[in-house]
This record gives C-alpha cells, structure tokens and sequence, in this order.
C-alpha cells in the first residue's frame, strides 16, 4: 500500500516543496489535472469553438465520475459553480409552505447558514442550533426537530473541528421526523466512501477545491431523482431545456434530470480539470483513502499529544475526519503559522486554533517537518 500512496505523491507537484496540510482550504491540484487545464487553454487559444464538442465530451466524463463517486445515477448529478450553488437550489427551488422550518448547526461554515437564514423572508423558520459540548450533534439537531421540520441541513465534516456525523444516521433521524436531509459534502467527498443508494441523502452539494483535488469555482449537485419535479430550477436558461441547442426554439421543456438545474454555460477549464482528480480519486478508490487519512491524522495527533498540544478534534471512531484542530497552550497561532510557513509547511487557524488537514499523498515526514517546527519553538529556538 506504501508504494500506492508514494505513487499518488508523484502526481502532486506541490509535494516537491511543501509539505501542504491545509486541504480543508484550497487544495493543490495533481499533475494530471494541471495537463488538463493546459490542454484546454491551448485549444481555447488555438480553436475557440472547433474545442467545443470535445469539452462537452469532457464534461460527460466528469459527471459520470461524479456519480460514480457517490453511486447514484448519472441523471441525478448537476454541474454547478460551487457548494453555494447547490445549496441555493434546495434553499430557493424546494416547495415551501409559510410555518414550514430548517434545522441545521449554529457550527456550520456560513455556506450552510446564510441560504436558510434568508428563508426567513418567506415564512419559514431558520432553527440554529447551538452545539453542545459532550452531546453527539444529532441528537442536538434531533430535539429542534418537530412535525413542521421540512429540512435538516448539516455539513458531513464540520469544517471548524472536523467533527463527521454518521450519514447513515443523520438520514435515518430525519426520515423518524418526516424530514429531508441536505447534505454539505465539500470537507468528507473525496476522503470518505458514499454511496447514495445505501445511504439515502436526498441532496448533496461540494465544490472540488478541497479534498476533491479540482480547481475553484467547479462543483457537483446530487439530488435524488424523486425530488426532480419537486424542486423549481432558479436560474433557468438555455441549458435548461432539452432542445438546449435549437436557440430559435422557445419552450419551456425541462430536462428530465439535475442537469436542469445548470441554466448557462458551464465553467468548463475547471469542470474539465475537476474530472481529472475525480478520475484519481476513484481509481484510488475513497475507502483507501479515508484509511490512509486517518492513519496520518493519528499519527499527527500522537505527536502533537506529545509536544503538549491539546487536541480539540474528536478523535473517536467513526467522528474523525481528515481535518486536526489544535491549540498549542501560552502560544499565538498566527505565529506558529507563519512560522510554519517560513519552513515550508501549509496549515491554517480557524477560530483561534490551529488547523492540519492532510490528504492520502502526504506521508510521515511531512507531519515530521511540522512536529519539528512546533518542538523547536516550544524550546525557543525558533
């Protein structure tokens, strides 16, 4: 398995330098997705619109990778800009009625806080729940759940702590209440295995920046298929329809997948470049992944214990994730970063703490370098 993960680490240009534990930021893309990207600039600049036919091949492919990754039906993906996007379509496009609520973390990056807040204009009820310490999520989300709870909307890893509910019993949860369940992927997808026909989400959303290894502003929707025609498509346009290409024929025939929910021109340099990691990832296959994962945020965890940080991650079975938060007692941590940045290694702080979130190709010695700086300033060496 060693010589799988050394093998993914040669695709990764950016392992050359860095020793970049910051993936629940912006993440570098592999070496192939980068070939992508310039294939298409150079036919953008050598055949403009000649290209075309070619890209919308490409963007089959992507998609189909997609559903591939979360084994639901190619006609249940939409292409879409980022999570926003997504989220936005089940906040705006769901049917609605005035007393209806939203239940989703206090905890949520703003992502997944700001769409349900601003239902509130239309008469539903946003409920923001705070987390409490010591208690599973769930059940917090759970006990502000009653028989007018039309949405539970939760993130699959909380960005802020790493924290990861058990999809399998979020959708159970939320189907005791009568609720439908949407699902921000953007911090698990690509890390954790899904497969949406066993674990019954009925919406999911996740731009490809993070652990998905694809460029910004490049992302999926996955809606079940049995919600197509109860959600109205906001931002309708060409790409809407199925006769998308005849622009003198005006009927509104929607198509009968998400695909429905594109409207315009996609972004098609990052779509093209978000296939391409997709088709690594699950070559690698994601339950590979989360186990190669979680072995290095062990191991980081072990350390960081043993130079005296406190670990404010849970690191039990089945709620750790990729993402590590730590303080480091008596320490500023925007020092430490930029200290860590001088050394060559990439983290970041959120909320006050420090944040590591390695990906499958990082190895020991990258946790090592980091161990390092933070043991040499511990000793004020540094």
């Amino acid at each position: 398995m060693k010589g799988l993960w050394e093998e993914f680490r040669q695709l990764m240009p950016v392992a050359t330098k860095w020793a970049y534990l910051d993936h629940a930021a912006v993440a570098p893309i592999p070496a192939t997705t980068a070939d992508a990207v310039r294939r298409w600039a150079e036919q953008a600049a050598l055949q403009g619109e000649l290209a075309c036919t070619e890209w919308k091949l490409r963007l089959r492919h992507t998609r189909e990778r997609a559903a591939t990754l979360l084994g639901c039906d190619v006609d249940e993906i939409a292409l879409v800009g980022n999570t926003t996007t997504g989220i936005n379509l089940v906040a705006f496009g769901l049917e609605w009625r005035p007393g209806d609520n939203v239940v989703f973390p206090a905890s949520e990056f703003p992502t997944n806080q700001y769409p349900w807040l601003a239902l509130a204009r239309l008469g539903i009820e946003p409920r923001r729940v705070e987390v409490q310490p010591g208690r599973p999520l769930l059940d917090s989300l759970r006990a502000a759940c009653d028989r007018n709870t039309k949405l539970i909307a939760v993130s699959w890893v909380q960005f802020a702590d790493g924290y990861r509910i058990d999809l399998a019993d979020l959708c159970q949860m939320a189907r005791q209440v009568g609720a439908l369940t949407c699902v921000d992927a953007i911090q698990g997808l690509g890390v954790f295995p899904i497969n949406v026909k066993e674990i019954p989400v009925d919406f999911l959303a996740a731009d490809g920046h993070k652990w998905l290894l694809g460029p910004e502003g490049a992302g999926i929707f996955y809606v079940r298929k049995e919600h197509l025609d109860r959600m109205k498509p906001i931002g309708i346009g060409w790409q809407s329809v199925v006769h998308a290409h005849d622009f003198h024929r005006i009927e509104l025939n929607l198509k009968p997948s998400a695909e429905r929910f594109e409207g315009g021109s996609h972004n098609s340099v990052g779509m093209i470049g978000l296939g391409e990691s997709l088709s690594l990832l699950t070559r690698l296959e994601p339950a590979r992944i989360a186990l190669r994962v979680l072995e290095l945020t062990d191991y980081a965890c072990e350390g960081l214990t043993g130079l005296g940080a406190r670990i404010i991650s849970n690191r039990s079975p089945g709620l750790k994730s990729g993402i590590v938060a730590f303080e480091l007692p008596g320490v500023d941590p925007h020092e430490i970063k930029q200290r860590c940045y001088e050394a060559g290694i990439v983290l970041s702080v959120r909320g006050g703490r420090l944040r590591i979130s390695p990906h499958a190709y990082n190895n020991e010695e990258d946790v090592d370098r980091l161990l390092g700086v933070l043991r040499e300033f511990r000793s004020g060496k540094l």
